[in-house]
């Protein structure tokens, strides 16, 4: 999990947090699309490999995700 830093790491759980929390029951690609968008808004850059897997997490379970988890698996 090396590959961002504890503010990074914040700011990727404040978008997943939201997304989760907004796209409840959306497609797993718009659940990607609105990850990359508050990634952007964000100013964090996430490796696309990483997006896929948060995307997924988000779209499989329902309630908490937790971004250091999913990307450090």
């Amino acid at each position: 999990m090396s590959d961002y830093q504890s503010e990074e790491l914040e700011g990727i759980q404040f978008v997943v947090n939201r997304v989760s929390a907004y796209q409840d029951g959306a497609e797993e690609g718009f659940v990607e699309k609105e990850l990359r968008k508050g990634f952007d808004e964000a100013g964090i850059e996430v490796a696309p490999e990483h997006v896929d897997k948060l995307a997924a997490a988000i779209y499989d379970k329902d309630g908490d995700v937790s971004a250091s988890d999913v990307l450090s698996a």
